[in-house]
């Protein structure tokens, strides 16, 4: 693996299988990420974006094909090794925040430092530094519920940044926000990527807000399609924008109705069904409050 590369995958494969049904969501996917760099992944809901980003952030395995991170080739490493490099090496943001409602803001980014064993003085410095990179000092007391999602999301980001991890992998870090909120947290990501020099990998449905990155990948049918500038991608207009929330919604409806025939089936739990449904229909209203936003009717 070359010094100069944040990550490198060469023709990543990569199948799911539920019973008898295979899927491939990865068909020989390769691609390089310099250090330093701020990428955002791109394309419609199933085309294997999300699967790249835990098989470089160490969630998940390939199926065949390599893929070194930092230096680090992920084949070769055990569950605790793969642990240690987790911890250490990537920062997690998710859509859903994954913040403990119990925790107030400073806790929150602590947690990572605690499990690594960090110093308590070493922690308490840090979290405050964290804090104020993501814009809330006023705010660190105050837990997940009394604050804004915006405000979640970049208390999310500081948490990430714990560890002072040289990698961040975002997946839609804005797909439940507002646009205001949204631009809002890819700002705090860009500042990140400039000012504190990490390396950054964000899957996004949202073409404003991976015109933030540096380059652009396009995945389609678990390949790289296209790899350009943001000055090469066509700049959102209105319309595309508002296709683009509907046919999110149409996405999420065609889960949902797959959901229900999953659980008659008795291939998930009730559990598992309530909070898939749960999930999926948040989103959906969040997506449909933003169509109202802008005036549209679905």
């Amino acid at each position: 693996m070359s010094e100069k590369y944040a990550v490198e995958a060469r023709d990543l494969i990569k199948v799911y299988k539920t019973g008898e049904l295979e899927v491939q969501a990865l068909r020989g996917l390769s691609v390089v990420v310099a250090k330093g760099e701020m990428v955002a992944l791109i394309g419609p809901s199933g085309s294997g974006k999300s699967t790249l980003l835990n098989i470089i952030g160490g969630l998940d395995r390939a199926t065949a094909g390599y893929v070194a991170v930092m230096g680090s080739d992920l084949s070769q490493l055990n569950p605790s090794q793969l642990v240690e490099f987790r911890r250490k090496t990537v920062g997690h943001v998710f859509q859903n925040m994954n913040l403990i409602p119990t925790l107030n803001a400073a806790e929150n980014v602590e947690l990572p430092m605690a499990a690594l064993g960090v110093k308590k003085e070493v922690r308490h410095k840090r979290v405050e530094e964290l804090i104020d990179v993501v814009g809330l000092r006023e705010r660190i007391d105050h837990k997940p519920g009394e604050l804004s999602g915006g405000e979640q999301q970049r208390i999310a980001l500081a948490a990430a940044l714990a560890n002072d991890p040289p990698l961040v992998l975002a997946d839609e870090p804005t797909g439940e926000l507002d646009t205001e909120n949204a631009m809002i947290v890819v700002n705090y990501l860009a500042k990140v990527n400039k000012e504190l020099a990490k390396t950054i990998i964000m899957v996004t449905h949202d073409p404003r807000v991976a015109r933030a990155a540096s380059r652009i990948l396009r995945i389609q049918d678990g390949v790289i399609a296209t790899d350009v500038a943001p000055s090469e991608e066509a700049a959102p207009t209105q319309a595309s924008y508002t296709d683009m929330l509907k046919a999110r919604i149409t996405n999420i409806d065609g889960q949902l109705t797959s959901l229900d025939a999953e659980f008659r089936k008795n291939l998930i739990s009730s559990d598992q069904f309530v909070e898939r449904q749960t999930s999926l229909k948040k989103t959906r209203e969040v997506l449909l409050d933003e169509l109202h936003r802008l005036g549209v009717i679905h």
